[in-house]
């Protein structure tokens, strides 16, 4: 396993989390003169100094100290403790019903971290070839500055993250990238959530797995299928022979920019939620991925790397005048929680049986 994934998974499941984040907030600041005063309604100001606070947490020094360590990849749900303090890193305070949904015998996942992992499963999957999972890892990061672009101090805390990263990965070999994405595929192997921006979009099947494509341009750097070359011992070609590979795949493109800015070419890790505000993007409410009732060896050094993580957050003190913001992101889910239990309260109990 390699111990370089812990950064990239947090940085990308920390991208997404900000794009959902950002897009319930934007369908809540709903109010006409910006002010925010209505119950339920976040102001512009409100969502610009979450995204600040969350973004500045996320990219401070000390806990990309902590998090650039060489060291094993988390389970999910440490993965998502780190995620939860991350997001109420502010003023706001996610409601229950959006971070922990318990079904009637164990509990799921947390609604938002499906979101977030299935959308980061995809990318992984897709991505042409290790070395562009720092390409996708980039997006996040652009995404990110675009959100806090108006706040230089963070916009440099981002920045300066990427730097950090562009010196840490850049000098990977094509092996060790290989053992990354090897590592990233183990991570999220199981997890088969369904979500209904991917459903639409026909890139996932009903039983929740992805879709992948066929056709399109093949990796830069590699040729299009349908040509054997046969070589003898001395490693001379003695012969070609073609054939018909089945699908669609094209010549390569030229590579994506891996510097601190640029054109990356792959879209992969980009706002997917941009284009589609305001529509809804939810998650099947069955459950996608067994609970982790197995032992975990390595327990101890989770926890210990988790307090580390924990140790480094900044949060975000609020004064007595103010209490902070709730918001529920899937309020469908609520609604339907709620109907429910009005059904349950008014069916009649049942009596004893008739002798």
């Amino acid at each position: 396993m390699s111990v370089r994934t812990l950064p990239l998974v947090l940085i990308n499941l920390g991208g997404e989390m900000l794009y959902i984040l950002d897009q319930r907030l934007r369908a809540h600041s709903t109010s006409e003169d910006g002010s925010g005063t209505a119950a339920g309604v976040w102001s512009e100001h409100d969502r610009k100094r979450v995204m600040n606070d969350v973004v500045g947490t996320i990219f401070s020094k000390s806990f990309m100290d902590e998090l650039l360590k060489p060291q094993q990849l988390f389970s999910h749900r440490t993965m998502k403790t780190v995620l939860t303090r991350l997001a109420h890193a502010s003023i706001m305070r996610l409601n229950p019903a959006s971070m922990d949904r318990v079904g009637p015998q164990e509990p799921d996942l947390d609604r938002l971290y499906d979101l977030m992992v299935m959308a980061f499963k995809y990318q992984v999957l897709v991505c042409p070839r290790p070395k562009d999972l720092l390409l996708v890892s980039y997006n996040h990061l652009d995404s990110i500055r675009q959100l806090v672009r108006d706040t230089p101090v963070v916009l440099n805390q981002v920045d300066e993250t990427h730097r950090r990263i562009i010196e840490v990965y850049s000098s990977l070999s094509e092996g060790q990238l290989q053992l990354l994405r090897q590592t990233l595929l183990v991570f999220v192997q199981d997890l088969h959530i369904r979500v209904s921006l991917f459903l639409k979009n026909h890139i996932q099947n009903p039983n929740g797995r992805f879709v992948l494509p066929t056709s399109g341009p093949v990796p830069h750097g590699v040729q299009v299928p349908g040509l054997i070359r046969t070589f003898d011992p001395r490693s001379r070609e003695v012969s070609r022979t073609k054939f018909q590979s089945g699908a669609g795949f094209s010549g390569a493109v030229r590579e994506g920019s891996f510097d601190l800015s640029g054109d990356r070419l792959l879209r992969l890790g980009s706002n997917m939620y941009a284009a589609e505000y305001p529509q809804e993007t939810h998650t099947s409410t069955k459950p996608g991925v067994q609970p982790e009732d197995s032992p975990n060896l390595l327990a101890k050094e989770e926890l210990n790397q988790l307090a580390c993580l924990m140790g480094s957050m900044k949060t975000q003190n609020l004064s007595k005048a103010e209490s902070g913001f709730r918001i529920n992101l899937f309020p469908a889910d609520q609604e339907e929680e709620e109907e429910e239990e009005e059904e349950e309260e008014a069916r009649p109990a049942a009596g004893p049986a008739a002798g």
